[in-house]
């Protein structure tokens, strides 16, 4: 019998590369520390830990910060944490220049994760809402509609600088058409095909957190965009 050889159309390392998404992906019969992942506010105050209305006891951290906070919470067994970014200083314009500038919260606290924690999942919100003068998480066209082609590429773009600044998961937030291509590919074109995996927010979005995370990362849109 002569066997053919089909050609792979997708590449599906990126789901098992660490240990923590291979147990993510085992049989879970109950939830345990292994099956939580902790999300984090990081703020550009680098010494600050503010609080957030919407959610009473979370705050808002600076990266020096989060040593300390963490600490405790990986001797309890935490094995992953997802990174959000604040922006209350850097300048925001109409593309989100500072969502991954050397000045972002993200870029500067994703390596002190990994150099502090070197067992711990490190995931990364990729969103443009908290560095666009308008809030949303998009490129917009002079007439105030999305420009989805120039957004999806420039999510891409930030995806591909947290996975350079160490992101294990990347986790766009947006609801662009066609973000999960444009960001694979680029981060295969960047070498980062068997070592980032992309989230899916599924859970954020059926849930009633959306409002708040929007409160704590202080990017709630300025006006309502209509799709028709």
């Amino acid at each position: 019998m002569k066997m053919t050889t089909v050609p792979a159309k997708h590449t599906l390392h990126s789901g098992i590369f660490h240990p923590v998404l291979r147990q993510w992906q085992s049989p879970n019969i109950e939830i345990t520390v292994n099956n939580l992942m902790y999300p984090i506010f990081v703020s550009d105050e680098k010494t600050n830990k503010d609080a957030i209305n919407s959610m009473p006891g979370v705050y808002r951290y600076g990266i020096n910060q989060l040593e300390n906070m963490l600490q405790p919470l990986i001797a309890k067994g935490l094995q992953s944490v997802l990174l959000f970014g604040v922006s209350q200083h850097l300048d925001k314009d109409e593309i989100g220049s500072n969502a991954d500038s050397a000045r972002n919260p993200i870029i500067q606290a994703v390596p002190l994760l990994r150099k502090k924690f070197p067992n711990l999942l490190v995931a990364c919100d990729v969103c443009l809402c908290p560095y666009t003068i308008h809030g949303h998480c998009g490129i917009l066209k002079n007439d105030g509609s999305i420009n989805n082609a120039d957004s999806i590429q420039r999510i891409a773009e930030i995806a591909v600088s947290y996975a350079k600044a160490g992101a294990q998961i990347v986790a766009p937030s947006d609801m662009m058409d066609g973000r999960i291509s444009a960001i694979k590919q680029s981060l295969a074109a960047a070498g980062y095909s068997n070592k980032v995996a992309v989230l899916s927010y599924a859970v954020k979005f059926a849930s009633g957190l959306y409002g708040p995370f929007r409160d704590a990362s202080q990017s709630a849109p300025k006006f309502i965009i209509y799709v028709t």
